[in-house]
């Protein structure tokens, strides 16, 4: 997946949540993501969200199509559903052994709009493929996932080795130091936030950057690569909010 961190892997710190993206973090977290409003009350609270911001904060969630809601009872809408999903599988990506081969599809599908190519774009990042060039995705065919049906209405897909070395193709499609440093930043930052709203934030960062973590056989990572701790932090934190807050569901 291409990352989008700045160059010398810094990360600007995590800015207060708004009352939004507190109940999104928490629903997003939750297993399932539905939950009363009188539970949202109570899990809300810790993070400096009153009930009088909350019930302002749903209705215009359930008005913009970010929730669902039936009776006193809120939910993710589909869109948000599949976020959750992308964010489970970056929490616990599958893998299998690496045999040094790689998957590639060049995008074969001419004379779409600009939004179109870009959604387009976006969906291949969330597949975890790098852009080679204009057109031309790949990455090492380690993961346990198959590729949407609908792609294959607008790309052709292959397999094979490709004559660079691993290592040096894999240098180029993906800053990995950057997102190292980063990544170690985000930890620290979790680690030293003082207070439950400033450790949320700190975590949704969390979340985010692995999100952008392509998941690649261990043999093409430096050495120290944080992503597993990066995943354990994370972990750790849902369990010590389902502790302290009562989450359904998490981790």
């Amino acid at each position: 997946m291409p990352l989008k961190d700045p160059p010398d892997g810094t990360a600007p710190a995590p800015r207060p949540l708004s009352a939004r993206s507190v109940v999104l973090s928490v629903l997003l977290g939750a297993h399932p993501p539905r939950l009363p409003v009188k539970d949202l009350l109570r899990l809300v609270e810790p993070f400096g969200v009153g009930g009088s911001t909350l019930r302002a904060a749903l209705s215009r969630m359930v008005a913009a199509g970010d929730l669902r809601r039936t009776d006193a009872v809120y939910g993710l809408s589909d869109r948000l559903l599949a976020r959750q999903r992308r964010q489970d599988e970056a929490l616990h990506p599958l893998t299998r052994t690496w045999d040094g081969d790689w998957e590639m599809l060049v995008i074969t599908a001419t004379g779409r709009d600009p939004a179109a190519r870009a959604d387009l774009r976006s969906r291949l990042g969330e597949l975890r493929l790098a852009e080679l060039r204009e057109g031309v995705w790949l990455r090492p065919d380690n993961l346990e996932r198959s590729l949407p049906t609908e792609l294959h209405r607008v790309a052709l897909t292959y397999q094979g080795r490709p004559d660079e070395p691993a290592s040096r193709l894999v240098a180029r499609l993906w800053p990995l130091p950057a997102w190292a440093r980063t990544a170690d930043t985000l930890l620290t930052r979790a680690a030293e936030a003082g207070t439950p709203a400033t450790r949320l934030a700190a975590y949704a960062a969390v979340v985010r950057h692995l999100l952008t973590d392509p998941v690649l056989p261990p043999a093409l990572l430096p050495p120290d690569w944080p992503g597993e701790r990066l995943r354990g932090g994370y972990a750790e934190y849902q369990r010590e909010l389902a502790g302290s807050v009562g989450l359904p569901g998490a981790g």
